[in-house]
């Protein structure tokens, strides 16, 4: 192979639009630009985003962010974590003594993630359906 004899693959580079070529070329007299407006015009063109002199869309909305007031209210908790749990019942209040989860954490929800040996209940903490099942086939219970 020698670089002056390197080609394109046949049919990888189709060829231009000639246009302006006559009326059978499908793109004759007015070169598939229509009749007249800006676009149809040389040199006539617009930014992106322009809304033919309306504010645009990016300039009437206000730019000050999002920040959710509910982000990191509620703590995801893997199914084999809950045996570092000493309590009886593990409820909120257990989750947070066993540093399980922060002080500003409203919820938790438990996911199956792991096996748990020991029988646990749980109250007042949310489940997947798979992490309810693995509990209660450990013996454990779940009360609301």
């Amino acid at each position: 192979m020698r670089l002056n004899t390197l080609k394109a693959a046949p049919g990888s580079r189709p060829n231009a639009k000639r246009v302006g070529r006559g009326i059978g070329s499908g793109l004759g007299k007015t070169c598939g630009r229509g009749h007249k407006g800006q676009k149809s015009r040389a040199g006539g063109y617009h930014k992106v985003g322009f809304e033919g002199g309306q504010m645009p869309i990016q300039r009437r909305l206000p730019k000050r962010g999002f920040n959710s007031p509910t982000e990191g209210d509620t703590a995801q908790i893997r199914l084999h974590e809950l045996a570092k749990v000493e309590a009886g019942v593990i409820d909120m209040d257990a989750l947070r003594k066993a540093n399980l989860v922060s002080a500003s954490v409203k919820k938790a929800k438990v996911f199956l993630s792991g096996k748990l040996e020991k029988a646990v209940v749980i109250k007042g903490i949310a489940l997947t359906k798979g992490a309810e099942q693995a509990i209660t086939q450990a013996g454990g219970k779940v009360e609301n």
